[in-house]
């Protein structure tokens, strides 16, 4: 059989083919120089890399990932940052929904959308872990990212609120199958006891209007990429569908960092 590239040289492969994705494979003089390699040491390192790349493929795919994990670590660092030097906006908002204990010391705060699938089907988790954590301070923060009709959906949320009935339509907003409109808006409104005609003149509400795009300009500064995310204290982000035993473990590592 033959054999691949050796254990002990396989890391600084590895390491070869990172600098090289990230130099480019053709580089001026200059840039060999800065590098503190001759023109002549750039090539036969191009070559060897070339010949390890031949030899086990595996090794690009394996630099990229490490590349992509590295730029992870580094963009949730620095939304870490934004979290911590704003805790006013996220885990201690007094402005926006809190769901579970308003003094609780695990604070989470949940960025999502209403017309988002993953943000309705974690709904009946959020449910259970309120429940199942006295001392959770879950902060809702909605926000229009899947177009026009999710932007119809956050008004009458945050407009339901100042009926104080957020949750409670909410969740039948959420619950609803029928397409976006404000016919059903209206049907959702009566069902949960609101004034469907105040709701929809609320929904107009510059204050309203104020929070729907304050709630963005947070989700830019931590470079949100979708819904639902969720920010565990000021320890961790967790981006996209989570399940409830991933929730309850990220909990336990907040409870444990103290």
């Amino acid at each position: 059989m033959k054999k691949l590239i050796s254990s002990s040289f396989r890391p600084l492969a590895l390491a070869g083919v990172a600098c090289f994705l990230l130099l480019g494979s053709t580089a001026a003089p200059a840039r060999a120089a800065d590098s503190g390699f001759t023109p002549t040491q750039r090539a036969e390192i191009v070559e060897i890399m070339r010949n390890a790349l031949k030899t086990d493929p595996s090794i690009l795919s394996d630099a990229i990932t490490a590349l992509q994990a590295k730029a992870s670590a580094q963009k949730a660092t620095s939304a870490l940052d934004a979290v911590r030097k704003n805790p006013a906006q996220f885990g201690d908002s007094t402005t926006d929904v809190v769901l579970g204990n308003p003094h609780g010391k695990l604070k989470v705060v949940e960025f999502y959308d209403p017309r988002c699938p993953y943000c309705r089907k974690v709904l009946d988790d959020l449910d259970k872990l309120v429940a199942a954590e006295p001392d959770l301070r879950l902060v809702e923060k909605v926000i229009p990212v899947l177009g026009p009709n999710s932007v119809m959906d956050t008004q009458a949320i945050l407009a339901a609120g100042l009926q104080n009935a957020y949750v409670p339509f909410q969740k039948a907003l959420m619950a609803d199958p029928a397409s976006a409109s404000t016919d059903r808006i209206r049907r959702i409104a009566l069902h949960v006891g609101l004034d469907p005609d105040r709701l929809l003149s609320d929904m107009k509400n510059p204050k309203v209007i104020a929070a729907a795009s304050h709630n963005l300009e947070l989700a830019r500064s931590i470079d949100l990429e979708g819904t639902p995310t969720f920010i565990i204290g000021d320890k961790e982000i967790i981006p996209g569908a989570v399940s409830y035993d991933e929730l309850r473990a990220a909990l336990g590592r907040l409870r444990k960092a103290g």
